[in-house]
């Protein structure tokens, strides 16, 4: 295979996953305006399901331009040599390895990042805003921004330099070191991201004492499920859509609940979507999908030693020096067919948990006060009721509303 072959058959990937994309997009688009299912008939009235529509199709308008954009962006830099001029340009100034990829990715990176803002403004405060979802102000969002950015460079930077270094040291078995450093940092983000992370981002405090958290002591007790943990966070900063989500594990295990969540749910809702949680805990879900992810970037990490080195992979992209750091740009756009299928299957899994966290909160509290906390939390959020079947599979790591309470319903049966 030649060096031009290679590269055309990177830009068909990228094409075909594009128009693949835009079809189930606008396959979905479709359902927007079919009647809300019988069992779902509660969720909204008339004008609220109207208002749902709307806002459907104003985001799914919105990402057909920027989606399209981007698209367009990215083609004309793989057309016009992009990475073979940022790789000039980055080695004009370095010539060790890893400073020349750092500077490298932070090149594409930023610019990148420069693209998307005025799009990820446009959807705060203009669409979100529209739709009475936005919270945020100007300040939070460029503070959001740079500590976002501060992470990457730090996390990221740290992350690619490693990879480069291991590469540079230890040749194919790179792979090996490479895979331990990022298991390592998955573990710890996973242990401490409502430690190290959250705070830089929002507030949190311990669940007040009163009818909620004895509720949930009460909940805590009667599984054997030890929490003293509980914490509500400041999602109405941001935005007035709700949520709740477990973290860690062993001793620094948590609920973190919005306060948006406790505004908008009743106790005995909030206690029925706190058992949901629970149950992906006693599922071992949280371990198995780490250990999932875990093994998935080893694969990955494995088929990359394999070719980073060939010289066809940097001169499909027009650049004469081979490098680690452009051999890696062919390399994901070549293993994007095989991301997608494990993407699916990824999602298939999820779903499948979803199911059985929803059946264990049923067994252990009950299923009405979870159905409806999922309707209110849909109708809060303006959710697409009838998405289309290949877009749920595509796209959803959670089943839809429909399906869930279909299937809690089939167990009562």
């Amino acid at each position: 295979m030649t060096p031009t072959i290679l590269f055309y058959i990177i830009i068909g990937i990228l094409i075909t996953s594009f128009c693949f994309d835009t079809f189930i997009n606008s396959l979905n688009a479709k359902r927007f305006s079919d009647p809300i299912p019988k069992k779902l008939s509660d969720v909204y009235d008339k004008e609220a399901y109207h208002k749902s529509q709307t806002y459907s199709q104003t985001r799914y308008r919105f990402s057909k331009i920027s989606g399209g954009f981007g698209f367009v962006v990215t083609l004309a830099f793989f057309l016009f040599d992009g990475f073979a001029w940022v790789d000039s340009f980055s080695r004009s100034y370095f010539e060790n390895p890893i400073t020349v990829a750092l500077l490298f990715f932070g090149i594409i990176w930023l610019a990148n990042e420069l693209i998307g803002i005025p799009f990820s403004y446009y959807n705060t405060f203009v669409i979100e805003d529209a739709f009475g979802f936005n919270k945020t102000n100007i300040t939070t969002f460029v503070t959001d921004k740079l500590k976002g950015w501060g992470i990457t460079i730090l996390f990221g930077g740290s992350v690619l330099a490693g990879l480069v270094w291991f590469y540079e040291i230890s040749g194919p078995l790179f792979w090996l070191y490479a895979w331990g450093l990022i298991t390592m940092i998955s573990i710890l983000i996973n242990r401490f991201y409502a430690q190290l992370i959250v705070p830089l981002f929002n507030k949190q405090k311990p669940l007040e004492d009163g009818a909620l958290r004895q509720a949930i002591e009460v909940y805590s007790k009667q599984v054997g499920f030890t929490l003293d943990n509980i914490f509500v966070i400041d999602g109405s900063k941001r935005s007035t859509k709700a949520n709740a989500y477990f973290s860690g594990f062993g001793k620094q295990k948590r609920i973190t609940l919005y306060d948006t969540l406790i505004e908008k749910l009743t106790v005995e809702e909030i206690v029925a979507v706190l058992a949901h949680e629970v149950g992906h805990y006693k599922k071992k879900h949280i371990l198995s999908n780490l250990f999932l992810s875990t093994a998935q970037t080893g694969i990955m990490l494995f088929l990359l030693s394999l070719c980073v080195n060939m010289p066809l992979l940097s001169g499909a992209l027009h650049v004469s020096i081979p490098s680690f750091h452009v051999g890696l740009i062919a390399f994901v756009i070549l293993y994007t067919p095989l991301s997608q299928i494990t993407g699916l299957g990824m999602n298939y899994l999820s779903r499948k948990y979803e199911y059985q966290a929803d059946a264990y909160a049923k067994s252990t509290y009950a299923a009405e006060p979870l159905v409806s906390a999922l309707k209110k939390l849909s109708k809060t959020s303006l959710s697409n009721l009838t998405p289309h079947p290949l877009y749920v599979k595509w796209h959803y790591s959670h089943p839809t509303l429909l399906q869930r309470i279909e299937k809690m319903d089939a167990k009562e049966s």
